[in-house]
């Protein structure tokens, strides 16, 4: 370990700068967060009381210091020095109930309120200072962070330091840069620290507002730290005063807190409400934690495993070396040797065991307790407190009935501790770090809110009138109540008054009296002031506070009513379907004039002030919306998807439509829609394929229009994100009680509900696949013998309208009249998919750049997946035998011209929205079940990792290796076979030579077993010779009597 230590002593290494103590302290968006840090580590030093107070000096920045004194442990130096380590901390470990961990709250914290502080610590003989100072690194142009460290004795006061030097240079740059200018004012503020131990910490050089005004006021109420310029009324008390923060920061305070020299009267929340009630609360939905831990202690465990193993092999060695060697010399290196070895086992085997108790309790599900009451003082004041580690984090978290905005649950204050291996907090200690489990925690305490109130009854008895009990006569919800005595008493009665004692620190909960209302009670309260004469003492034990437990109802489902709803879902599903297949028949041109100017894919303003409001929605359309005539237009020749959509859905096909032949389908515009208008989905379109992706040349949509399409693609796709997170969690409640019912979801209703969710309608709007894009062009394709579209006819003639269609082939554009070796319609081709022969096999991949002239084009094509030994990219001629587009459209389906023109080059392809989504839906519906399928049953150790069967396209799907994929499952698992096999036949071997042995066992203590009763029938022979015994029995039952007689 030392040779390689010094091998690093050359490298680099990371430095802290000075502009990380500014940076690391923006952590605290909430001021009093950064205040509380400095409570909890006088909490987790065991301190019994803290005053937080302030002394007025004129001449530092904000006019005062702010002072921190407990009677804690303390540090000595040793200890000292650990503070200024960023990051370490020793109170880290699973099982703590400390609430520091991450070795950062007082340097963050005290940096968020002002520029430096300065430390004092008493511990054992010694006294410590520690001086952290921005001004200092500002004014002395420091980069690196310094920190001055001097330590005296206690009793004589003299300097603890074999360097002088540095000693003089610490003090003196203390003298300089604190508001202390010699030693002994430094002495004077460890004269404070009154008790054995403890630490003061003070922070000056106050930060300020934009009013040069300290952000903290402590002239507004000389009791209290306020929040500079925060308004009295709209704003919680906590978010206000830090005295109130304060009483709440603890659920289970045992730490007494005076600010300005005056106690806080701490608050257990559960002893302040009414009718508070505990629920119980099982979940394996918390594993992030868990799951670190148990990775950690995988890692510690095999360490100790190698040492271990190190350490015998060593002993083994030298055991062998001495041999016969026995000098006290060799004896006592072989038993330190030995000893070691031991100790390395015995540690080895503890981590291991260690591992296996965090794997075990990492399947178990995690408790907690829900604890939900209603706050009749302050009926305004509710929502969720969330604490870790008796720590608060989160407080007023509205959920549930809660978000509703009604009455229902208004007053419920909800509590719950959460341990650091269920949730884990954030560094500033206002949030939790994993928000998915904490949106889960949150979801769970609403649905025990709602049992809650449905167990108190509260809404069942009229809700006005509940509250008109206790004196809340406004009809303004944040009204205070009436202050009328009858009111106060009725209160009063509710919620029994509990203190805690300033001696013992225990809680005591008073009876009630009726003189002692609005009472106010001393800070120096103690048991013997109790008039309970069992509580009045402060050996007596603390009561412990009895709640009533309620148990969440959940209503179960029963299969007819699953059956219903399926049904109905089915039926609105159709319904949709039905009214997206209605068209318009164009009787006359005045009817062809009522069509749109134009068909702009752009969104309006109010289209997308539409899809905002709809956002909220909870039911959402998932298909854009299109005009009616638009829907389901019928080309003479149905193609074979469209005879298949006709087959899946039950909606009759429409009439074809008639109009003037002598206006273009180019300048036919689609008229607005006449059916249902889809809110949402109106400013969406959906996003093409690679496979449909054109040259911007030959597409005539503005930039605009693309750019505004692609943010509201991509505004799709984040809140597709967040139902999918939504679903996720759904389904996680829903195995949560499947689980508590004992009822398991086989997998054949899981393929059931799979298949059920076909019909739905998917969120978001698929790009289309080649075939659909075949089917488009085929029902674009004017008749051959029929209709040119450069040749106009008169008359009337049933046409059907193709926007997209329309746009991309106009008269005045052929594609095919420009020449095909034209360098500029060559670049279209570039991003083509399409399919390459490279030693007889076929693979897929993308056209990536293009090289022209006047002879031939060349691609060259970037393939998806190939063989180690085929280069990723090659140069084709395009048009040749070796190249093909990928999936070309079947004779069938397809007429010549459009397999010619196929051939030729790429026509300008834009995404087929004329069609209802269904063969678009089961197309996603089959590659879902082909990614479900391929991860199922995906072979260990191939060569396309498993990860990236999620994020392929359906084109990449098509070209997967089905064949190699097989081959090396079906090795796998006959492999696996083997294994079993071999594994059984072993063991019936074995069981068979067992049961061999255990035979000629038995047969043999038989045979003693009748020698031995020959020897007993002979004994009893020669003792008694009139005996007469033939049969064993007979000798059992003789030999049971004598003993019977013997007794």
């Amino acid at each position: 370990m030392a040779m390689a230590y010094s091998n690093y002593s050359n490298l680099s290494r990371a430095q802290l700068t000075f502009e990380y103590l500014h940076t690391n302290s923006t952590t605290h968006e909430f001021l009093f967060g950064a205040l509380a840090e400095l409570v909890d580590n006088s909490r987790d030093a065991n301190a019994t009381r803290i005053d937080i107070y302030t002394e007025k000096r004129p001449e530092l920045r904000g006019g005062y210091l702010l002072c921190f004194l407990d009677d804690g442990i303390g540090m000595d130096p040793n200890e000292a020095t650990q503070v200024i380590q960023f990051g370490k901390s020793s109170k880290r470990s699973p099982d703590s109930t400390q609430i520091g961990q991450y070795g950062n709250g007082l340097k963050s914290g005290s940096m968020r309120i002002g520029k430096d502080f300065i430390l004092f610590t008493k511990k054992g003989d010694a006294l410590t200072c520690l001086f952290l100072s921005r001004t200092f690194h500002e004014e002395e142009g420091l980069d690196e962070v310094i920190v001055p460290l001097p330590s005296w004795d206690l009793k004589t006061k003299e300097p603890l330091t074999s360097d002088p030097e540095k000693y003089a240079i610490e003090t003196e740059l203390i003298f300089k840069y604190s508001p202390f200018k010699n030693e002994q004012q430094l002495m004077e503020q460890f004269n404070k620290i009154e008790s054995s131990s403890g630490t003061l910490v003070i922070v000056y050089n106050l930060k300020l507002m934009d009013n040069r005004e300290p952000e903290l006021d402590v002239e507004t109420d000389h009791q209290d730290i306020l929040m500079a310029g925060t308004l009295v009324e709209g704003v919680k008390p906590e978010k206000r005063s830090f005295r109130a923060y304060a009483a709440v920061l603890y659920i289970d305070p045992r730490m007494r807190i005076f600010i300005q020299g005056h106690k806080v009267r701490t608050k257990r929340l559960s002893c302040c409400l009414y009718k508070p009630r505990v629920y119980k609360y099982s979940s394996t939905r918390f594993k992030t934690r868990a799951e670190q831990e148990v990775k950690k202690a995988d890692h510690l465990s095999k360490i100790a495993e190698d040492k271990a193993r190190e350490a015998e092999s060593k002993r083994v060695a030298l055991e062998a070396r001495l041999g016969e060697d026995l000098s006290k010399d060799s004896r006592a290196i072989l038993r330190k040797v030995q000893d070691s070895a031991m100790m390395m086992r015995r540690d080895a085997d503890m981590k291991k065991m260690i591992l296996e108790a965090k794997q075990r309790a990492l399947k178990e599900p995690k408790e907690l307790n829900f604890i939900f009451g209603v706050n009749i003082e302050q009926r305004e004041l509710d929502g969720m407190f969330v604490y870790n580690c008796s720590r608060l984090i989160k407080m007023y978290e509205k959920t549930g009935p809660q978000l509703e905005g009604g009455m229902a649950c208004g007053g419920v204050v909800g509590v719950v501790d959460v341990p650091y291996l269920v949730l884990e907090p954030t560094h500033n200690k206002q949030d939790f770090a994993d928000a998915k489990e904490y949106r889960h925690l949150l979801k769970s305490m609403g649905e025990h809110l709602a049992q809650y109130w449905k167990d108190t009854n509260i809404a069942q008895k009229g809700i006005v009138k509940f509250w008109d009990e206790f004196g809340y006569l406004s009809a303004s919800w944040s009204a205070p109540p009436s202050s009328e005595s009858r009111y106060k008493r009725r209160r009063a009665m509710e919620i029994p008054l509990t203190i805690q004692c300033d001696k013992c620190l225990k809680w005591r909960t008073l009876p009630f009296q009726m003189d002692a209302v609005d009472k106010r009670y001393p800070d120096s309260w103690v048991c013997l002031m109790n008039p309970d004469s069992n509580q009045d003492r402060c050996d007596a034990a603390e009561q412990k506070q009895n709640l009533p437990c309620g148990v969440l109802k959940k209503d179960k489902q029963t299969a007819e009513d699953k059956r219903k709803e399926l049904s109905e879902k089915i039926k609105q599903q159709q319904e949709k379907l039905q009214a997206l297949q209605k068209t318009s028949t164009i009787k006359s041109a005045a009817d062809v004039k009522k069509l749109p100017l134009q068909v702009s894919m752009k969104p309006t303003e109010s289209t997308s002030q539409a899809t905002r409001s709809s956002e909220r929605s909870t039911t959402r359309p998932r298909s854009p919306p299109l005009p009616a005539l638009l829907k389901n237009a019928q080309s003479t020749a149905p193609s074979r998807a469209a005879s298949q959509r006709s087959t899946r859905t039950p909606a009759t096909p429409p009439q074809p439509s008639k109009v003037e032949a002598s206006r273009s389908r180019a300048a036919a515009k689609p008229p607005p829609l006449a059916a249902r208008p889809v809110p949402k989905a109106s400013a969406k379109t959906p996003p093409p394929s690679r496979s449909s992706r054109t040259p911007a040349k030959s597409s005539p949509a503005k930039p605009a229009a693309a750019g505004q399409r692609k943010r509201i693609i991509e505004d799709d796709s984040e809140e597709e994100e967040e139902e999918e997170e939504e679903e996720e969690e759904k389904d996680d409640d829903d195995s949560e009680e499947e689980s508590e019912e004992e009822q398991p979801q086989t997998k054949k209703s899981k393929l059931a509900a799979a298949v059920s969710n076909r019909g739905k309608v998917v969120e978001k709007s698929t790009p289309p696949k080649r075939g659909k894009l075949d089917e488009v062009n085929k029902r674009s394709q004017p008749q051959k013998t029929q209709q040119k579209p450069t040749t106009p006819s008169p008359g009337l003639k049933s046409i059907s309208v193709q926007p997209h269609v329309a746009k991309a082939k106009s008269p005045e554009k052929q594609p095919q009249q420009e020449p095909e070796n034209d360098p500029k319609n060559a670049q279209r081709d570039k991003g083509l998919l399409v399919e390459v022969r490279v030693n007889k096999e076929w693979y897929t991949g993308k056209v990536i750049a293009v090289e022209a002239n006047k002879q031939s084009v060349r691609w060259k094509v970037k393939f998806d997946y190939v063989p180690r030994t085929t280069p990723k990219d090659r140069w084709v001629f395009k048009g040749s035998d070796e190249v093909r587009l990928m999936r070309p459209p079947s004779p069938i389906s397809q007429t010549p011209d459009t397999q010619q023109e196929t051939e030729k080059g790429p026509a300008p392809m834009e995404p087929d929205t004329t069609q209802p989504g269904t063969s678009r839906e089961v197309t996603d519906s089959l590659v879902n079940m082909l990614r479900t399928m391929l991860r199922y049953f995906f072979p260990p150790a191939f060569r396309i990792p498993k990860d990236d069967v999620n994020s392929m396209s359906a084109e990449e799907l098509v070209a997967f290796p089905l064949k190699e994929y097989f081959q090396q499952y079906e090795s796998g698992l006959q492999s696996l076979c083997n294994s079993y096999q071999s594994r059984a036949d072993a063991r019936a071997k074995a069981v068979e030579e067992k049961s061999n042995s255990a035979e000629v066992k038995l047969k043999e203590a038989d045979e003693k077993l009748q020698k031995l009763r020959t020897n007993i029938v002979a004994l009893l022979q020669k003792v008694q010779e009139d005996i007469d015994i033939n049969t064993d029995d007979e000798l059992d039952a003789y030999i049971e009597d004598l003993l019977t007689k013997g007794d």
